[in-house]
């Protein structure tokens, strides 16, 4: 039987991210089908030299998919997912909406391959873009060393709020440039231009004034890693970047290794590239990220506060490593075992 791929949201930046991914890695598609709103069906999309129609969600057109991508939001995905699982789909679900059930695994490749099940109609949850790109750089070190506590900064790009926040970054840029009024934020919560904010989703007053990205960080890593006593905190920083996050990562690990060692570990780490070499000005950016597969990581050293502790920097692009690469990667497992 043919297979039939499905992509829910495929008029989105990450949508379209996904069909980029897919035709880079050659995954086996198949017949392809595009669903998005009701607003955006009939629009036509480019995928491989041929045109495909973008479809309202139909529950019978969306059930004869063998592996359903979703990205259109949580309210969306906790509809039609469920139904596309029991119709035999694997869905992999880039939203928020599953990815704390205890019954929904919540996949990074190079970290928990074996949580992702070898059986179809599943619903598996992409992890968020920031707790990817963390949890890549984390693993090769926990395997070395062991961890203690995770204290991350966030440097997040303007695409993970969507393609909205990447226009609006654009547009206010623009205009001040050209000593025009600044276009009013629309979808974010203050000018994104020339500025950065510690704002990154609503703030959550039951968890201290965290945000809701603050404590996905914290909640999603721990899943991930398998490790639910796991000291995790961060503070989630907006910037003016366009599509590639970087954080500041500062670590307790349980036992004491050289940096060289760490660096070595991460060299030849799954997923990481090692941009690390302070004397010519080598170190990760959001600008070599942008478009690439690999998170990079650098800025390797010792913290001097706290008994092993070490200090690194990572970028990496958002809309590929933290959400279509990934989603397609789990994909990739789940064909090859099937």
């Amino acid at each position: 039987m043919r297979r039939v791929t499905g992509i829910v949201g495929a008029t989105g930046a990450v949508g379209q991210e996904f069909l980029q991914v897919l035709a880079e890695r050659r995954f086996p598609v198949g017949e392809l089908r595009l669903f998005a709103s009701p607003r955006s069906a009939g629009q036509r999309v480019a995928f491989e030299g041929q045109e495909h129609e973008v479809e309202p969600l139909d529950e019978r057109r969306l059930g004869e998919c063998q592996v359903a991508f979703f990205s259109a939001g949580a309210s969306v995905s906790k509809e039609w997912a469920p139904r596309a699982a029991a119709r035999g789909a694997v869905v992999v679900d880039n939203s928020s909406a599953f990815r704390l059930d205890p019954e929904v695994p919540l996949v990074v490749p190079e970290v928990n391959p074996d949580a992702i099940p070898a059986r179809a109609g599943v619903i598996i949850a992409n992890p968020n873009c920031t707790t990817i790109l963390l949890a890549v750089v984390l693993e090769p070190i926990r395997k070395l060393a062991g961890l203690e506590r995770v204290v991350v900064a966030t440097y997040q790009a303007a695409s993970g709020a969507g393609a909205q926040a990447m226009q609006e970054l654009e547009d206010q840029t623009r205009a001040l440039l050209a000593g025009q009024p600044e276009p009013a934020p629309r979808k974010l919560p203050q000018p994104i231009a020339f500025n950065l904010f510690p704002q990154v989703d609503v703030f959550l007053p039951d968890a201290g004034d965290f945000t809701k990205e603050e404590m996905k960080v914290v909640w999603e890593t721990r899943k991930i890693m398998g490790l639910p006593d796991l000291k995790v905190v961060s503070t989630c920083v907006r910037v003016p970047v366009r599509r590639a996050h970087s954080e500041a990562v500062f670590l307790e690990l349980e036992r004491d290794v050289t940096v060289d060692a760490v660096r070595a570990a991460l060299g030849v780490a799954p997923g990481v590239e090692v941009v690390d070499d302070p004397a010519t000005a080598r170190y990760p950016t959001p600008r070599q990220a942008d478009g690439r597969d690999p998170v990079l990581v650098g800025r390797l050293r010792r913290d001097p506060t706290v008994e092993r502790g070490l200090c690194l920097f990572l970028a990496g692009d958002q809309l590929r490593k933290g959400a279509a690469l990934n989603a397609v990667q789990i994909a990739e497992h789940v064909v090859r075992r099937g």
